[in-house]
């Protein structure tokens, strides 16, 4: 009998997933969850072949995080069997937290607790499925197993969630400059202390990825029309959600509606066992269905929000280098109020004000050690020639205004 499975991927090719525990993970109802999730949440507006789901990612991971573990036994590193298992099992796990068209519900819906938080309340629900048999997966994932460079293989600058990510939304942006060289930077780790390290024959990989991962935030990630459109989609959901607190009927699918009619956070998943049920039956069909009814509601309001969302009117956008003048927003609602007929007070709900900001390296926290052959240790930020670490690091900040558009 075969002992594993074989997938193929477009972005690694074929991806084997060995019988046992880590194919049960995978065919586990939670992670195949993740097939219903795009990975980009609304970035396909600007990228249409940004399609790809969380569980493709997270198969990715799982495939680098193999290699790593590979590469790093070569070393004289030594990892147990069970270690090496758990840690693919974690990286697999790492993201099913994750809600509908990624982080929009995070301060929509529920709040006061991260998808982080969720993914581990759910890997646990998984460890009680397979008779406890992921209790190391979740101590590495949670940073409190002894070996901490397994941690940082899940959770760090160099970890195998970033280099997937990277790779992949890449390949199906086609944005083709963000394509980093992932088999040479896992083929350069190593450890020492107990720390994940790259030898210094992998720094131009890693000034590669530190650019690219720069490139991506602004080109993909924060890309204005992308950020715009996902503003459209919380204003959807707040006025949903507004309406069904004032007593109004709202259609929505049962797990959706129980979020629009709850004040969902950290606390009430504590007190309310069915949340997280709820919670794990939410993907991004739930949305685009109940927006489809929305369309054609009564309230101006919200139909014309979900008519924005289904129809690809994205509110316009403008950036700012300095926080927006209030005299221009006030300016703005009163038109806003006026073209729509709807009362001054109501009209954020076709707007929105925002700061945008990404650290790209933070020396404190992210700092990347490169091994030199004599064993001295440096910071990427001493160690690279290339790289402009002052730059890099530089905090951008950009304040966004976002408004319905009237043509």
């Amino acid at each position: 009998m075969n002992d594993s499975k074989i997938i193929n991927d477009p972005v690694f090719g074929f991806i084997k997933i060995p019988r046992g525990l880590l194919y049960d993970i995978v065919q586990h109802p939670l992670i195949q969850r993740l097939t219903r999730i795009n990975q980009l949440g609304l970035a396909s507006v600007v990228y249409p072949g940004a399609r790809h789901t969380r569980f493709q990612h997270s198969l990715g991971a799982f495939h680098l995080m193999s290699e790593a573990i590979a590469s790093l036994r070569q070393k004289g590193n030594f990892i147990f069997d069970s270690e090496a298992e758990a840690v693919e099992a974690a990286i697999l796990m790492h993201d099913i937290g994750h809600g509908p068209f990624s982080h929009v519900l995070e301060n929509t819906l529920i709040s006061g607790i991260s998808h982080e938080e969720l993914s581990l309340l759910m890997m646990e629900e998984i460890n009680r499925d397979m008779g406890e048999q992921l209790n190391l997966a979740i101590s590495i994932f949670k940073g409190n197993y002894p070996k901490n460079f397994l941690h940082q293989l899940i959770s760090s600058q160099l970890d195998m969630d970033r280099l997937d990510y990277l790779r992949r939304d890449s390949f199906f942006t086609g944005v083709t400059e963000g394509n980093i060289g992932s088999a040479r930077i896992i083929k350069m780790l190593n450890v020492v202390n107990d720390s994940l390290v790259v030898e210094s024959k992998g720094i131009y990989s890693l000034e590669n990825y530190l650019t690219t991962r720069r490139l991506m935030y602004w080109q993909v990630y924060l890309h204005k029309a992308a950020v715009a459109y996902e503003k459209v989609l919380v204003n959807t959901l707040t006025r949903a959600k507004d309406l069904v607190r004032q007593g109004h009927d709202v259609f929505a699918p049962p797990a959706l509606k129980y979020f629009l009619e709850n004040a969902v956070n950290a606390n009430w998943f504590e007190e309310h066992t069915e949340a997280l049920g709820f919670y794990e039956e939410l993907d991004d069909s739930d949305l685009w269905s109940a927006m489809k009814v929305w369309k054609h509601s009564h309230d101006k309001i919200l139909a014309t929000l979900a008519t924005d969302m289904l129809d690809r009117h994205i509110f316009r956008v403008e950036v700012y280098e300095q926080p927006v003048d209030e005299e221009r927003i006030e300016e703005l609602q009163r038109q806003i109020a006026m073209q729509m007929d709807i009362p001054l007070c109501d009209a954020h709900y076709l707007m929105n004000v925002s700061t945008i900001q990404k650290d790209m390296y933070n020396v404190d926290d992210d700092s990347i050690a490169i091994l030199y052959k004599d064993g001295t240790i440096k910071d990427i930020s001493e160690a690279s020639e290339l790289l402009n670490v002052q730059l890099l690091s530089k905090k951008i900040r950009k304040y966004y205004l976002c408004y319905q558009r009237f043509e």
